[in-house]
């Protein structure tokens, strides 16, 4: 690796798993002190584990994302207090996706997705401007190819990742006089690392007629999440990185 995160410190929400584990990894080894959050202790000191095993920096701190500003609060305060206050980089990747149609959908869950998906990034944010500020520091938010191409089923995710894109432009107005840069990853289809290879994965579906023709791997996310929080990316605002496959941007037609 290029240790091009030396130096930075990080906090990944929902990193114990899938994409969010992948951006642990990948930070770790380009050289920044990152933080691992989730709801499983155990599935984050794993995390942790293997991050250290390498030779990287890392911390477990556990939250459990509600929506509630407590808790978003409460979850910079542990994260700014394990990297000695400092902090370079916030990754926005925890967030739950209900594959319900629209009539099938309650209100219950309508609130859960929102509050999860939109309300818990919304306030951790707010609570670790002032943070990222002090050194210049990056956010990167996780999007969804899902925002801008509709499919028929989980119309109600669709829509907070549409929100969250939407924040990523406004934010990056907002934070750019502080010295915060803003922008955004939106995966395609990813295949859990963690699923065996002889079970079929039901989002293989929408690959069909893209340039890729295939299911991405979280890693493919976690370099696009590297670029736009490192130095590189220093002349980068407000800009959704479509990292899909070609999914919105390319259609393949079989002859």
């Amino acid at each position: 690796m290029t240790q091009r995160l030396a130096g930075k410190t990080a906090l990944i929400t929902g990193s114990t798993s899938n994409i969010g584990r992948s951006i642990a990894r990948v930070f770790a080894a380009e050289g920044a002190h990152v933080v691992v959050s989730g709801r499983d202790a155990a599935r984050g000191e794993a995390v942790v584990s293997g991050i250290r095993d390498k030779g990287g920096r890392a911390e477990f701190v556990r939250a459990d994302l509600d929506g509630s500003s407590a808790a978003s609060r409460e979850l910079a305060s542990a994260a700014l207090g394990v990297l000695g206050g400092r902090l370079d980089i916030l990754v926005n990747n925890a967030g739950i996706f209900p594959g319900d149609t629209t009539l099938a959908t309650d209100e219950e869950t309508f609130d859960r997705v929102y509050a999860v998906n939109v309300k818990a990034p919304f306030f951790l944010t707010q609570a670790l401007v002032p943070a990222l500020a002090e050194g210049g520091g990056s956010i990167v938010n996780l999007g969804s190819w899902v925002a801008r191409l509709g499919i028929p089923i989980g119309a109600l995710y669709s829509s907070t990742k549409g929100a969250v894109e939407t924040l990523t432009r406004a934010w990056a107005a907002e934070f750019a006089p502080l010295g915060v840069r803003v922008n955004a990853v939106s995966p395609g289809v990813i295949r859990p690392p963690d699923l065996a290879p002889d079970i079929d994965y039901p989002g293989e579906v929408m690959t069909a007629g893209t340039p890729a023709g295939h299911t991405g791997h979280p890693d493919a996310i976690a370099h696009a999440a590297l670029y736009l929080a490192s130095d590189e990316a220093s002349f980068v605002y407000g800009t959704v990185l479509d990292v899909d496959g070609g999914r919105v941007g390319a259609a393949v037609i079989a002859s």
